[in-house]
């Protein structure tokens, strides 16, 4: 229907968060993607390479007990990020719609014009190739680059030294870090590895266009900072749980509940793996799969990925697509209507 070739369950398991546990007093874990320094000891007596440390090796963190009442703070977090990304894209909708029908009004008839217009497109200059690549663009893909040069932006802040203290601060999730809450929304933009980052963005630009055709970029935006915060506390609540502190990062939160809306949605659509095109499967049975692995490391305690996160993820998409579509989005005419009454005032 939309994809033949989507994804593969095998790539899915890419976009991981993967979590950096404490293990010991000074053993850490992974990250959301293991960390680790590609550089090996090439033969004995050779000169061996100076590697750049990575910041997420050399971390101590609190191993002091976590309590339930730290995810007080959290979770009234996680509801204002979502409620605050619903109203923000309601009204961009509201604006975007608004901004059509003007123009449509405004626009004068062709045919009492078009002497006029033709005088006007001869004098006004080409746009440059910036703006006509962008207008060449999807809807999907209007959406998808902004989200992945954000991405990119942080990928490269991570790079300067003299950030990364900030970096490990604010755009790692971590219930025991000092900063709590602006991490669990920074963290779904920030990837340390290069295979991390792009896993994940391949993964999202594969689902990206069924899920704007469904829900629109407005709803679509709104839905996936939702999933970004419900993941992040997802992961704090597990964490918590086993009194197991540890650093989160990775937009793969964000993707399963992309990626679980699509499957959902469409269940019956024909996935395959990408260097096996022959083998095709259901996407239903995919999200079944995927979901059952993280259910699997959550109960086992697997900490190479950060399974909750995406569990969390998954079922946020889920929610979604049953009822939040039709019942949270569905039902925004109210808030519209008094939107609209603070707008005609305020001119």
């Amino acid at each position: 229907m939309f994809f033949r070739n989507v994804k593969s369950a095998a790539e899915f398991t890419l976009c991981c968060k993967s979590p950096l546990f404490l293990q010991g007093s000074h053993n850490l874990g992974n990250v959301r993607l293991q960390l680790r320094n590609s550089f090996h000891n090439s033969r004995r007596g050779a000169r061996r390479p100076i590697s750049e440390p990575n910041p997420l090796d050399v971390i101590q963190l609190d191993s002091s007990p976590l309590y339930a009442k730290s995810l007080f703070k959290p979770f009234f977090f996680t509801v204002g990020v979502t409620t605050l990304s619903l109203a923000g894209c309601v009204i961009w909708e509201y604006e975007n719609l608004r901004s059509h029908a003007s123009s449509f009004l405004r626009r004068p008839g062709a045919w009492l014009n078009s002497h006029q217009k033709r005088i006007t497109s001869q004098t006004i200059s080409e746009p440059g190739p910036l703006k006509k690549w962008w207008n060449s663009l999807r809807e999907s893909e209007k959406v998808f680059y902004p989200i992945l040069a954000l991405n990119v932006m942080v990928f490269g802040a991570w790079r300067v030294r003299a950030l990364q203290p900030h970096m490990i601060k604010y755009f790692c999730s971590n219930p025991s870090g000092k900063a709590q809450c602006l991490p669990m929304v920074f963290s779904t933009f920030s990837h340390y590895s290069t295979l991390h980052l792009a896993a994940n963005m391949y993964v999202l630009y594969s689902f990206m266009p069924a899920a704007v055709a469904s829900l629109g970029k407005e709803q679509f935006v709104a839905m996936y900072m939702s999933a970004g915060v419900v993941s992040s506390f997802a992961s704090f609540l597990y964490k918590v749980m086993l009194n197991q502190p540890g650093l989160s990062l990775g937009a793969s939160g964000a993707i399963m509940a992309v990626l679980s809306y699509v499957c959902m949605q469409y269940p019956d659509t024909r996935l395959s793996i990408i260097f096996l095109p022959m083998y095709t499967f259901a996407a239903g049975t995919a999200i079944k799969v995927i979901m059952s692995v993280d259910l699997a490391g959550v109960i086992l305690g697997w900490k190479f990925f950060d399974h909750a996160a995406h569990l969390g993820g998954a079922l946020f998409g889920m929610v979604w697509c049953y009822w939040g579509n039709s019942h949270v989005w569905g039902n925004r005419d109210k808030f519209l209507q008094y939107y609209h009454s603070i707008r005609k005032d305020s001119r």
